[in-house]
């Protein structure tokens, strides 16, 4: 097996030590729970680094969150909300709910506060 870019060699008998284990990115993560999760955060990364992203990451964990990496990077997680507007056109796809039952919306309505 290949460890941080040396191989480790293991005994057949030795083989109930591995277990499997996979990552995944915050963004994949979104909407599922782990029980543990372990958060790399370096600088390399920086245009990544943004507290949305990481509140996301620190949430997916059910019972144990870890955090590895740089103070300064961890830092400018913290401090940088992401500003950037999101154009989805959300007040353009929501519509006035039916009046009646039964009734439904006509696509000319459309909500003008959201």
């Amino acid at each position: 097996m290949q460890y941080g870019g040396r191989s480790v060699v293991y005994d057949y008998a030795d083989l109930n030590e591995i277990t499997l284990a996979w990552s995944v990115t915050i963004h994949k993560s979104q909407g599922s729970e782990y029980p543990v999760v372990i958060l790399r955060l370096y600088m390399q990364h920086y245009m990544m680094l943004s507290r949305n992203l990481f509140y996301t990451g620190l949430t997916r964990a059910k019972k144990l969150a870890i955090v590895v990496g740089s103070k300064k990077a961890i830092s400018l997680a913290v401090r940088s909300t992401d500003d950037q507007k999101r154009y989805t056109r959300l007040k353009q796809k929501l519509v006035v709910a039916p009046v009646a039952p039964g009734e439904l919306p006509k696509r000319s309505q459309s909500v003008e506060r959201v």
